[in-house]
């Protein structure tokens, strides 16, 4: 071979991955919007993770995740949404009230939602089988558990009269329609209901110091993302001003709440996961069926009974699916 053949073909070869390289595609990306913080949703993203391998995607692999948290300020959540949409990204997956605001941004990109409440009721989706639109996700049942949870404070408590209802402001929709359902329940059971409310830190420890002058029995804590970011600082007060809770997830209960009466929001973004890598591969959210999760768990922390000096009837210890002691 000539050598000026030989340096051709060289050249050649030495630029061939050069050329490979720019012509493969760039990794997909998902937007992940959510209303909490980073810290109080690291559960969930790692079951997000987990869903997301189970359909063949691995984070910094073969796809890239781009994480937006409005840390409890709702007013961000139009913002975050419209900068996904500008920056094109693959799907975005959002929850409540995250989700309402990236469907008002785009009626194209995907968006995968995970939600406490009836999708279809809230305007998600017009069809739980058939969502139609380029919206689906996982819906579980926990913002419509507020009566029951009120039924088994009243259970604990049978001789209170007066209860309370923490709700979060800043999402007006979700906060009242809590509100009217729970106020049914305590009308229906022949209870008094105070409502407290609170959207930060600060107002979540004021409203448990508050608690005693309700003279209220048990507080139900209504459903709410802020809320569950801070499911630990919510066990902490309960402990710290001796106030009886009933709150959603297991979280609470692990760091000290009295008791957790939900469905499991690991599960749900572990199918959020899945979803999101499936529709990566080339599926469609209206061919998508919203799951829906339909287990819930009764949770008892009998050390934190014992340090609030409350008797756990023995009714509502044979129906939990888990005693801490």
């Amino acid at each position: 071979m000539k050598r000026r053949e030989f340096m051709v073909l060289a050249g050649g070869l030495s630029a061939w991955p050069l050329t490979a390289r720019a012509q493969q595609p760039a990794m997909p990306v998902i937007g992940f919007l959510n209303v909490a913080s980073a810290d109080g949703y690291a559960p969930m993203v790692a079951a997000f993770r987990d869903g997301l391998k189970q359909s063949g995607f691995i984070e910094g692999q073969n796809v890239t995740v781009e994480y937006r948290w409005a840390e409890g300020h709702y007013d961000r959540l139009p913002d975050m949404a419209a900068d996904f949409v500008r920056r094109a990204v693959s799907v975005i997956v959002a929850n409540t009230p995250a989700h309402l605001a990236a469907k008002k941004a785009t009626d194209t990109i995907p968006i995968v939602f995970t939600t406490a409440s009836d999708p279809v009721q809230i305007g998600l989706v017009s069809n739980m089988s058939h969502p139609g639109g380029n919206i689906t996700g996982v819906s579980e049942l926990n913002a419509e558990l507020g009566p029951k949870r009120l039924e088994i404070a009243h259970q604990l408590m049978p001789a209170a009269k007066v209860m309370a209802l923490l709700v979060n402001p800043s999402d007006p929709p979700r906060a009242d329609r809590v509100s009217t359902q729970v106020q049914a329940a305590a009308t229906s059971l022949g209870l008094q209901l105070h409502i407290l409310r609170a959207s930060n830190e600060k107002e979540m420890e004021a409203a448990f110091a508050d608690f005693a002058e309700t003279k209220a029995g048990v507080m139900v804590i209504g459903a709410d993302a802020f809320f569950n970011a801070n499911s630990r600082r919510l066990a902490e007060f309960s402990q710290r001003y001796a106030v009886p809770a009933i709150y959603e997830y297991n979280e609470f209960t692990d760091a000290g709440g009295l008791m957790s009466y939900s469905g499991n929001i690991r599960e749900s973004y572990r199918w959020a996961g899945i979803y999101t890598g499936r529709i990566l591969k080339g599926e469609k959210p209206a061919d998508l069926p919203v799951q829906q999760s339909t287990t819930v768990e009764l949770i008892v922390n009998l050390k934190a009974a014992k340090a609030l000096g409350v008797t756990v009837p023995l009714s509502l210890l044979g129906r939990a699916d888990r005693v801490i002691e």
